[in-house]
């Protein structure tokens, strides 16, 4: 065990590594000018150039990215160019806001397409499984964005049954966290189907209907355990994708949290915002696989011996 813990630690550090390379690469192969925007479009030439040598951007990519490898490792990812705000304190007063609306969504998700999964394995091929079927590829099919707004229009304008936006309580969490939950849920109900219909079809699920196990038992107990095995592994795969609709919808519905300093970082070239969202977002990435792997490793005790 402590050999494993040690070794997924290791390769998250080289994801984390890896993510600050591409990241800087990135950012400054980007044609427009951060030092401009950041002085302002009255700057004389003489000011910027000023201003480039007091924040280090004219040294050598190496030296820049040596420099920020080493306050990284003091804990120090820089200050806003924008607010003067330092990058940590912004990302931790806006990670809760995130943290909410994708844990919420998780479990809105795998509250509907367990029990979704199971029902249509059971009566597959009848109409309850076509109709899951059908509205699971349309659901899929549809844009975190687009979905955002419609319900946003007609369960929060229209009715009043939810905030429109903003952030002042777990009542603003619903919309969000369903907007992403409605698009996901299709998909992992089909691979519940999927995997149950095998599951159902093994021997020793045919060994217990024959000794007269109540079906409930089958299902739950004897069924649904294995059949979620490959759902975990799926989870922990999908958690750069969670992060990406968490962008779209967080700026649909003017939630303060990472998704919504991202786009505006972004939209103001500020370098260190840039780097410290990418990297904290990597960052909880791997956190949440690395807690996938070890949930994976509590169900199915045989995995832990690879």
């Amino acid at each position: 065990m402590l050999s494993r813990i040690l070794r997924r630690l290791g390769w998250a550090a080289v994801i984390l590594w890896g993510t600050t390379v591409i990241t800087f690469l990135i950012v400054h192969a980007v044609p427009a000018d951060p030092v401009r925007v950041y002085a302002g479009a009255n700057a004389d030439a003489e000011t910027i150039e000023r201003i480039r040598a007091e924040m280090g951007f004219d040294d050598p990519l190496i030296v820049q990215y040596g420099r920020y490898i080493g306050n990284l490792l003091r804990g120090d990812l820089g200050t806003s160019l924008v607010t003067g705000e330092r990058v940590l304190d912004a990302l931790l007063a806006r990670f809760p806001v995130t943290l909410s609306l994708a844990l919420t969504a998780v479990c809105l998700w795998m509250l509907m397409s367990v029990p979704l999964g199971v029902l249509t394995a059971k009566y597959r091929g009848r109409a309850i499984d076509r109709t899951v079927l059908i509205v699971s590829l349309v659901a899929i099919s549809l844009p975190v964005f687009w979905l955002a707004r419609m319900l946003q229009y007609y369960l929060a304008y229209q009715t009043g049954l939810f905030p429109v936006g903003g952030w002042a309580g777990w009542t603003h969490i619903i919309l969000p966290a369903a907007t992403l939950a409605l698009v996901i849920t299709g998909y992992y109900a089909r691979l519940v189907h999927t995997n149950m219909v095998e599951v159902l079809n093994a021997d020793y699920v045919r060994v217990a209907r024959a000794k007269g196990i109540p079906e409930y038992v089958v299902l739950f107990k004897h069924g649904l355990r294995n059949a979620v095995i490959p759902v975990i592994t799926v989870l922990g795969l999908d958690m750069a994708a969670l992060m990406g609709g968490v962008v779209f919808t967080e700026n649909v519905f003017a939630l303060p949290g990472l998704g919504v300093l991202a786009l505006q970082s972004v939209f103001n070239l500020d370098v260190p915002m840039i780097m410290g969202v990418v990297l904290f977002s990597a960052a909880m990435v791997v956190c949440a696989n690395i807690v996938v792997d070890f949930l994976y490793m509590w169900i199915d005790p045989r995995v832990e011996g690879m």
